[in-house]
């Protein structure tokens, strides 16, 4: 019996999970989207969208390493 490996698939991060993990309030990651400096979201639906968890965690890393460790 052959087993079939599934991905398991990735989690989408809607608005308020996105504010909450950024700090970032809806405008700013709208602009953010618009300037190019913030992970477009994908359109689930005619009025949803969310944000692939991976690509959240990649911007939070490379702002982490633009920062140079200020904290």
């Amino acid at each position: 019996m052959t087993q079939i490996a599934t991905a398991k698939p990735e989690k989408l991060l809607r608005l308020p999970e996105v504010e909450n993990l950024t700090g970032l309030k809806k405008s700013s990651i709208y602009a953010g989207m618009k300037a190019g400096t913030f992970p477009h979201c994908i359109r689930l639906s005619t009025r949803a969208v969310a944000w692939p968890e991976s690509r959240i965690a990649t911007w939070q890393a490379q702002r982490q390493q633009a920062g140079g460790g200020r904290d």
